[in-house]
């Protein structure tokens, strides 16, 4: 983890408090109470329970951030821009906050007027300027909502950062979703666990070699390529350019060219029916207004008794986006909700949900994965993307275990029929 350069600065304008305790005592009233982290100020100062985690605030321009765009947001644009920083382990400072914010029911509490005056005074007393604009990193998204060109321009800015930066942060087979984990054994990789939830997925919709699969959102093409190895003829759909290049080339490498076709194509133009349709983590972006057209794809493209296996990320409350940070840094337009809500949609659709296999522990274990790769390849991250992009996902992958662990967020594999002649007499598949 690194730490954020002291950079000299003038005194505070006037004798008494420190900057640190000033700062401390404008929040205390934001958080009722004592703040939860120990805060190092500019001029080196301190200010907060000692054996807390430190939050270093490198200069007045993070206080403009804080001030002016009070909440998450304003946080996260000064942590990936460094003008905030953690000294030690981010995790431990995000858990930190989390957990006090829970104990002293924080959330959706309104600054009081007096608390506002506080916060307008250190504004006052130190300058910091006015308000910043928001980071490089931050997406600028415009158009009419899931329109196809927004959707097109939301897809891109989280996945065409580079196929060499994800392969900083995935496995081999790049399978950019929740991992299926047997077992706890060291020797048990995030590769064998992607390979695993890769077979429970082809196991789940009945698959033999000879079989038809349409692989909705393919991302990198880690199921349409290893159901292809099993026998099986896949079509693939992305709307990201470079996901398809990267695909492609592996087809050619792999000789499988008779048995995958990868298209760049808007899910609302996917035709022909299939023996199975999977659509692995890709519905959340669909939006909330298009999710009954995304479940009729899903629905008309299988063939009657057919299966359909949609797995997919959960949450509640009232981010249903993943929240501000995750909104305006990684997906923007992401649309997620409880787990029983999207099943009443599948089944409003047309389809006979079969199970729901609920994975939330693994998402876990895979993340954290992901961010041991990650930090193992920080150095190469910055020279790839920058700094700021690299605290970005630095951030992402940290607040996205904590979500997972503590219960905001899930992800379940949801099964469903098209209703047909054929009786249904699925496989027994091994969880």
């Amino acid at each position: 983890m690194t730490t954020t350069t002291d950079r000299p600065t003038a005194a505070p304008p006037s004798s008494g408090p420190s900057v640190a305790e000033r700062l401390a005592a404008a929040v205390e009233p934001l958080v009722g109470g004592e703040i939860p982290v120990r805060l190092r100020a500019w001029d080196g100062s301190e200010a907060g329970p000692a054996g807390a985690p430190r939050v270093v605030l490198s200069s007045p321009a993070a206080l403009a951030r804080l001030v002016w765009r009070p909440g998450e947001l304003g946080a996260a644009q000064a942590y990936v821009t460094g003008e905030v920083d953690v000294d030690g382990d981010l995790d431990e400072a995000l858990t930190r906050v989390w957990s006090v914010a829970r104990e002293r029911g924080l959330s959706g509490v309104r600054p009081s007027p007096a608390a506002v005056a506080g916060l307008l005074r250190l504004l006052r007393d130190f300058r910091p300027g006015l308000p910043p604009g928001p980071p490089a990193s931050q997406a600028r998204i415009r158009g009419r909502l899931h329109s196809r060109r927004r959707d097109r321009a939301s897809i891109s800015h989280h996945y065409d950062l580079s196929n060499d930066f994800y392969a900083l942060i995935l496995d081999e087979s790049m399978a950019y979703s929740c991992g299926y984990w047997r077992n706890d054994d060291p020797s048990y990789t995030l590769a064998d666990a992607q390979r695993d939830k890769l077979d429970l997925v082809i196991d789940k919709l009945g698959l033999e070699p000879g079989m038809t699969m349409l692989d909705v959102g393919c991302g990198w093409g880690s199921l349409s390529l290893h159901a292809a190895a099993r026998g099986i003829r896949v079509r693939g759909v992305t709307i990201a350019a470079e996901q398809k290049r990267f695909i492609d080339e592996r087809i050619a490498e792999r000789g499988l060219g008779d048995l995958v076709e990868i298209r760049l194509q808007d899910y609302r133009d996917v035709d022909g029916k299939h023996d199975g349709v999977a659509s692995i983590e890709m519905g959340e972006h669909v939006g909330q207004g298009n999710y009954p057209t995304y479940v009729d794809v899903l629905r008309r493209s299988v063939k009657p008794g057919g299966l359909v296996l949609v797995q997919q990320m959960s949450r509640r409350g009232k981010h249903p986006g993943g929240g501000p940070f995750i909104e305006s840094f990684i997906a923007p337009d992401m649309h997620m909700r409880p787990v029983g809500e999207t099943v009443e949609l599948i089944e409003s659709g047309g389809l006979e949900v079969r199970d729901v296999h609920a994975m939330r522990e693994h998402y876990v274990t895979t993340v954290a994965a992901w961010y041991a790769t990650f930090e193992a390849n920080y150095d190469r991250v910055v020279a790839l993307v920058g700094e700021e992009v690299a605290r970005v996902w630095r951030l992402y992958l940290v607040g996205g275990a904590m979500a997972f662990r503590d219960g905001r967020m899930g992800v379940d594999q949801i099964l469903a029929r098209r209703p047909g002649a054929t009786p249904l007499a699925p496989p027994e598949v091994r969880r």
